[in-house]
């Protein structure tokens, strides 16, 4: 049983965390349509409950102290929590939630024109979609799985393989048509996109045409999005994922340079922590997700 006196009421915590967040006892009662004596009071009430001054006292000013700021961060995530939750239960009662933490392009570009089927398979469950670039400690989000790129080695999870990263160089059709590029020693003579994400993808891609390993000099970037759209503008050669890769060359707008769907080092992962592994939503996605993954891209 969890001590009350370590578990203060949402009226505490919310009014706490407004006047952290706001520096200001004025601004947090504008906010919570309360005066500001009632606030004053709500947080007199936490600090007694706690037996922890939160606050110094100066001038009618609550200024916050180091523990304040440092409980302010964890009761901000866990009201976030409380909130979503809550959401969830009254948006869709019976069917359940999944949040998703998943790659930007990848779920704009892959996930999202399929998961229409899963909806249509699981009509009673919701879906909320967030991106996220970087891994991060479950423990410290709201998200019951994520989708990410690269090798089996997230701490602390479950992982399923989707598929292994096979990619294409693309180029604007201009681009190719001045500098010819139909030999790998062409590249020599325009500007390599890369992406934060894949340091070695260019010394895969060089050593799969037969040539020593290079990465060279070129723009970096840290989404496929903006690698898609300067390789439009011809600002140089882009290695894509395949499912971005034919997407672009069936519109014409890219087209692909010497061999294509190279392997590459990396692979697509869904991840989950293990206690929420049971959760009827994330059991239904994680078969379809298999199922869609074993149809190639």
């Amino acid at each position: 049983m969890r001590p009350r006196r370590f578990l203060p009421s949402t009226r505490l915590l919310l009014a706490f965390d407004a006047v952290v967040r706001h520096r200001s006892v004025t601004a947090a009662a504008a906010e919570l349509d309360l005066t500001q004596s009632a606030v004053s009071r709500l947080i007199l009430s936490l600090e007694q409950q706690l037996g922890k001054e939160l606050f110094t006292r100066h001038r009618k000013r609550l200024v916050p102290n180091a523990a304040a700021l440092t409980y302010q961060r964890e009761v901000a995530r866990a009201l976030d929590m409380i909130q979503r939750a809550s959401t969830a239960v009254v948006a869709n009662p019976d069917g359940g939630t999944l949040s998703l933490a998943v790659l930007p392009t990848f779920a704009t570009r892959w996930l999202g024109p399929r998961l229409g089927d899963f909806l249509k398979r699981h009509p009673g469950v919701a879906v909320n979609l967030s991106t996220r670039i970087q891994r991060f400690d479950f423990s410290g989000e709201v998200f019951d799985a994520a989708i990410y790129f690269g090798t089996e080695d997230w701490q602390g999870v479950h992982h399923l393989k989707l598929f292994d990263e096979r990619v294409t160089a693309c180029a604007s059709p201009d681009l190719v048509a001045a500098h010819g590029l139909n030999a790998a020693t062409d590249l020599d003579a325009v500007q390599l996109l890369h992406l934060e994400s894949r340091p070695n993808v260019w010394s895969d891609w060089f050593q799969a045409q037969g040539m020593a390993a290079r990465g060279g000099d070129g723009m970096l970037m840290d989404q496929f999005s903006m690698m898609i759209q300067a390789a439009i503008s011809g600002l140089g050669v882009a290695l894509l994922p395949d499912y971005l890769a034919q997407i672009e060359i069936a519109d014409g707008r890219l087209v692909p340079v010497l061999k294509q769907a190279v392997p590459v080092r990396g692979a697509y992962w869904l991840v989950w922590p293990e206690e929420r592994g049971d959760l009827i939503p994330l059991r239904a996605f994680r078969d379809w997700l298999a199922e869609e993954a074993s149809g190639g891209i």
